[in-house]
């Protein structure tokens, strides 16, 4: 295996039950980010495609632009169909659940939440919507409700191969499987393997996968792992540094001659719709002026200019921002070390 994109080596163990099988279909309940900590996205890339169920839709809008043959369902996965409460945690995507308890213990740490309403479906509708007869792999990482997700899924008529599931719970990592666990076994699947946060079960019938599935988690260094190259433009470990390192110079060289609508868009990207429609307070000039001049106060031309802007709405002050000598020169002083003709030590 060339690189590990999962958490804990969960695509690793996969590939080796499925022996190298180039042609395939996994659903992916709480897919979470298309790369990051994905357990699907090495199957991808080998030619699989598969149906990825991902509520949070910040999440959910990537897949379309990075992983194109996948289906994708905006919404929650259970035991039934209707609406469903989502709590939504800030920053820590991977702790977002419909399980109350295991939202509070993403508070614990350090992490907020906002509960919404969203749609409910169960797999086996997903399954029959989308005419998905075969499937190689279900995952299922969904914070808590892996039960849930499991009782919606007809096991007597939809049979994965193998079947992945989270088990232990979120933040505490107590053992979390006693309430789903029979409903497998009685489905006739067999257990082969606990790698310390997921069990895997592999159907009776499918013989090949269950004596090729191992039954001990493999040593870390099985593969490489993406994880550990981070920020791939910084790390020259990174397996894409070279081209995301060209990238940013390119794009640092032509800041200040950038489309001023693109830009916009790239500067306000940490404001809420609502917050750019509204009319700013003093505070929220304050805010903005901050990011994105967190050294203005060095340079006095350029805070008495800043200091002055108004605007009928926070997208519009930012629109002066942006307008400014300041932000112009600024963009000047960022590019001049990849176009201004200088020789410059590393």
């Amino acid at each position: 295996m060339d690189l590990s994109y999962a958490q804990n080596l969960e695509d690793y163990h996969l590939h080796v039950a499925f022996a190298g099988q180039r042609d395939g279909f996994y659903i992916d309940v709480g897919g979470g980010h298309p790369v990051a900590d994905n357990v699907s996205c090495w199957f991808y890339l080998q030619g699989w495609r598969g149906l990825v169920v991902e509520p949070q839709a910040d999440l959910a809008s990537l897949y379309s632009c990075v992983r194109p043959r996948d289906h994708i369902w905006g919404g929650a996965a259970g035991a039934s169909i209707g609406e469903v409460a989502f709590h939504l945690v800030e920053r820590l995507h991977g702790f977002s659940t419909i399980d109350p308890a295991a939202a509070t213990e993403a508070k614990r740490h350090g992490a907020n939440y906002k509960t919404l309403s969203m749609p409910m479906t169960t797999l086996t509708t997903l399954c029959d919507e989308h005419k998905i007869t075969q499937i190689d792999f279900l995952k299922i990482d969904v914070e808590g409700a892996e039960g849930d997700v499991l009782a919606g899924l007809d096991l007597a008529r939809l049979r994965p191969k193998v079947i992945c599931l989270e088990a232990v719970a979120p933040g505490t990592m107590a053992p979390n499987w006693a309430g789903w666990e029979p409903m497998l076994l009685a489905a006739n699947y067999e257990f082969v393997l606990f790698e310390g946060l997921n069990r895997f079960y592999v159907a009776r019938e499918a013989g090949d996968i269950l004596a090729r599935f191992p039954r001990d988690k493999a040593d870390w260094h099985a593969a490489p792992h993406l994880g550990h190259t981070n920020r791939a433009p910084f790390r020259d470990d990174h397996p894409d540094h070279a081209f995301a390192k060209r990238l940013v110079e390119s794009f640092l060289k032509r800041l200040p001659c950038m489309d001023r609508a693109s830009l916009l868009d790239l500067v306000t990207d940490s404001e809420s719709a609502e917050a750019l429609a509204r009319q700013p307070s003093n505070a929220d000039k304050a805010r903005a002026i901050a990011l994105v001049f967190p050294d203005s106060a060095r340079f006095a031309h350029a805070s008495a200019e800043l200091e002055e802007l108004q605007a009928d709405s926070l997208r519009g002050f930012y629109e002066k921002l942006i307008d400014s000598d300041a932000f112009r020169v600024m963009s000047g002083r960022i590019s001049m070390s990849y176009d201004g003709g200088q020789i410059l030590d590393d």
